[in-house]
């Protein structure tokens, strides 16, 4: 039997990594193939066989870049070899906190009456084995205390099939007023919502058909070939690209190419972009569905939309889901800016890379369920090295000394 795993360790501690490690040799050892999609260390560390992928992402990757043992990938020099090979420590010198912010009495789910006070003014990771009390802790009861709180999750973006990340950054209505504006045409005419819309598939891209009883078949629209506008309107260019182009952008393609016209009221859709680049999302195309997207992507993307405030307090629930580790660096450069610009940063994280770079950790646990619910941990990750009864702790301290 083969299997085939696409991040398994998504939203699991380091110590039920150790227990899914063991899962996946026992089925490899009972004669299976395994097949792990994976960007957790621990996880690469315990596969006979690494393929990596890269070098980059989009169209900056899709070539195999290594193919060998873990031994071997280390030596590489790819990206993925190059971040197994470093020796990473806890941060030594953590920022003072401008103030608190208390949750207190805390009894929601499997919290036992926790009171907990938060630094203001830093970046602090909660932690702890899964269902130790995290989400309930701040989703729930911190939140609930503190509703000014801006919130960044993983959830569903509220939109329509047809919203774009162009759309949900407010990209798009700047792109049609420059097409216009060059072309001497109506705005509307380069929106696939409106006139400018393939009227075969009224600006979908794909015919639906429905065959009663059975799931829907999705065909792409001939009329347009997938893509969504009139072919008056692809005739009309802004230095040479028709509004399809633009839209099969990446950002960071997009940020060359909307430069020269970064004057007036244009100036959004560079900020915008650069936005997008902030929180490791340049590989998106402008034109993207939205439904298409991870839960992780869905939470920068919201994030995204959130860089510009001061003096906010930000709360984001396991923001490295599905990041590479070179792309929790530049996540934990984008947090820390956050902090140095005035803003509180609560993360829940199982991610070592960011507990150890956090200012406060708040550790949950002993374990989850009703084991779980109490603070067993409150300080800095200097202090949580020393600290006993933490299954954080215990590991934190492995992966400072394991290099």
């Amino acid at each position: 039997m083969t299997y085939i795993f696409d991040e398994p360790s998504v939203g699991l501690h380091p110590r039920d990594v150790g227990r899914l490690n063991d899962l996946l040799l026992r089925l490899r050892d009972k004669g299976n193939t395994v097949l792990v999609v994976e960007h957790d260390p621990d996880v690469i560390a315990a596969a006979d066989h690494v393929i990596d992928m890269g070098p980059g992402a989009g169209t900056g990757g899709g070539q195999v870049v290594y193919e060998g043992t873990v031994t071997g990938l280390r030596a590489s020099g790819t990206l993925t070899g190059r971040c197994l090979h470093r020796h990473p420590d806890v941060k030594r010198n953590p920022r003072r906190p401008t103030g608190r912010l208390w949750v207190r009495d805390a009894s929601l789910h499997n919290l036992d009456d926790v009171t907990v006070a938060f630094p203001a003014g830093v970046l602090t990771a909660v932690t702890g084995v899964a269902g130790s009390g995290k989400s309930s802790l701040v989703s729930g009861a911190f939140t609930a205390a503190h509703p000014e709180a801006v919130v960044v999750d993983q959830s569903s973006i509220g939109i329509s099939a047809r919203s774009t990340p162009a759309t949900y950054l407010g990209i798009m209505d700047t792109v049609r007023k420059l097409f216009a504006r060059e072309t001497g045409s109506e705005p509307g005419l380069f929106s696939f919502n409106s006139r400018g819309a393939c009227e075969s598939c009224q600006g979908r891209g794909v015919i639906f058909s429905d065959l009663a009883f059975m799931d829907p078949v999705t065909t792409t629209c001939e009329a347009c070939e997938g893509r969504r506008f009139k072919d008056e309107v692809l005739r009309l260019t802004l230095a040479g690209r028709s509004v399809v182009d633009v839209l099969e952008m990446t950002a960071d393609d997009a940020l060359d190419f909307f430069a020269p016209f970064d004057g007036g009221t244009d100036k959004g859709v560079s900020r915008r972009l650069r936005a997008l680049r902030d929180v490791g999302l340049t590989y998106l195309t402008l034109g993207q569905p939205l439904g298409t997207l991870s839960g992780g992507e869905r939470q920068r993307i919201k994030l995204a939309t959130q860089l510009h405030r001061t003096g906010a307090v930000y709360v984001l629930d396991e923001p490295t889901t599905g990041l590479h580790m070179a792309d929790v660096d530049g996540l934990v450069a984008l947090l820390d800016r956050l902090v140095d610009d005035g803003n509180t940063v609560l993360v829940v994280e199982h991610n070592l890379d960011v507990v150890r770079r956090a200012d406060w950790v708040v550790d949950l646990g002993p374990d989850g369920g009703k084991h779980g619910g109490h603070v067993v941990f409150e300080g800095t990750p200097t202090q949580l090295l020393r600290a006993e009864g933490s299954f954080t702790a215990e590991h934190l301290r492995r992966e400072v000394t394991r290099n």
